[in-house]
């Protein structure tokens, strides 16, 4: 019998790559698909896959979408947040790949309806983990993480006792300016820090990754999904990011996880967990291989110490870290800011909304638009 799946995201890269493992497997049905605004590929991945549910926040009101999902019965749901209202009943299994902030709400709504997660939304756990994980446990829900690196320690860790183990190491290529001169960093163009050099991404993980803010988000994930402390981590730098992540356990043995770098690999696990099934990922040429690691520098990844202080200082410090910086971001992109003062404006918005209060889920709504007026007050 045929899983029913719902891909939230459906047109960005986890989304998009979602889709192709799904067409290849006919273990799954798609019953919905949501995304932001690409109203004309969500078009064509509606025609291919027919789900009976849609969800687009911003569409214009001509668009032949409308009137096929019309035609062919199938509900449309569309205006602002509209993946938050879509209905999730005969749902098996659901991908949240919604990019930023806004995937937090659907993972919510998932878990409360019991149905299980292939996450890859960072911010869900960076902005509520203290929510989610108990919500989770409460409804035996399960979180099956779809980042390369989460899926590297699930996959070490499943069949061990989590009390041997010693130490998670989360690895990280270090981006397209690994080795680029820290005195150039102010004349850095969005053109190239969104290349790079391993993972086909899309545009926000991409700049995550040049400034290393993904490590830190990764980080914070891994404390909620593991259940680990702060000092059971260590980030190293791997530039060829064939080393996904690794564990170590008390009697001084390593598992790690190994792979070409292609996200079909996490995705698919992620879905049919805890069986595998064949892809057409390419092998590993062992032979070609000169497998590098160092420490990361923090003058050029200033935020992977800042994770660690906020942590530390706990409050609401963390889910404003990564609020802000999906506008930081954009702001970069859109060029109103250099590459070099998206961190110093990171820091100034957290110690202007800090404090030290866990956030409830309005609290996390309102700092949203708080900073996001903060921000951009035109």
């Amino acid at each position: 019998m045929k899983k029913n799946i719902f891909v939230f995201g459906s047109t960005g890269s986890i989304g998009i790559q979602t889709l192709e493992v799904l067409s290849k497997n006919n273990m799954y049905s798609v019953t919905g698909l949501s995304c932001n605004s690409n109203s004309n590929l969500l078009f064509e991945q509606v025609k291919l896959f027919n789900p009976s549910v849609v969800a687009i926040n911003n569409i214009e009101l001509s668009h032949d979408l409308i009137n096929y999902c019309d035609r062919k019965n199938i509900k449309l749901f569309h205006g602002d947040n509209a993946s938050n209202i879509v209905p999730l009943g005969n749902i098996d299994i659901a991908v949240n790949a919604i990019v930023g902030t806004s995937g937090l709400q659907p993972t919510i709504r998932l878990i409360e309806s019991g149905i299980d997660v292939a996450l890859s939304n960072k911010e869900s756990l960076v902005l509520g983990g203290h929510i989610i994980m108990p919500l989770a446990k409460k409804n035996n829900v399960k979180i099956l993480p779809v980042d390369s690196e989460h899926s590297a320690i699930f996959q070490c860790l499943h069949g061990e006792n989590d009390a041997k183990l010693k130490k998670i190491i989360l690895t990280g290529s270090g981006g397209p300016f690994l080795k680029r001169k820290l005195n150039t960093f102010k004349s850095i163009t969005p053109k190239e820090a969104l290349s790079h050099p391993n993972w086909e991404m899309g545009k926000k993980i991409s700049i995550d990754s040049a400034t290393m803010m993904n490590k830190a988000l990764e980080l914070v994930e891994a404390l909620w999904l593991f259940n680990v402390n702060l000092e059971k981590i260590e980030i190293v730098i791997h530039p060829q990011s064939i080393v996904h992540s690794m564990v170590e356990f008390e009697d001084g043995s390593y598992k790690a996880h190994l792979g070409v770098p292609d996200m079909r690999v996490p995705i698919q696990y992620a879905l049919t967990y805890p069986q595998r099934e064949k892809t057409t990922v390419k092998s590993l040429d062992f032979t070609k291989m000169n497998l590098q690691f160092s420490k990361p520098s923090i003058d050029r990844y200033p935020t992977l110490s800042l994770v660690e202080k906020l942590i530390n200082m706990g409050g609401n410090r963390v889910p404003i870290m990564s609020i802000a910086n999906d506008y930081i971001v954009q702001k970069f992109l859109d060029e109103e800011i250099a590459f070099n003062e998206m961190f110093p404006l990171l820091k100034k918005t957290i110690n202007q909304f800090s404090n030290n209060h866990l956030p409830t889920l309005e609290d996390l709504i309102t700092l949203d638009n708080n900073i996001k007026l903060y921000l951009n007050p035109k």
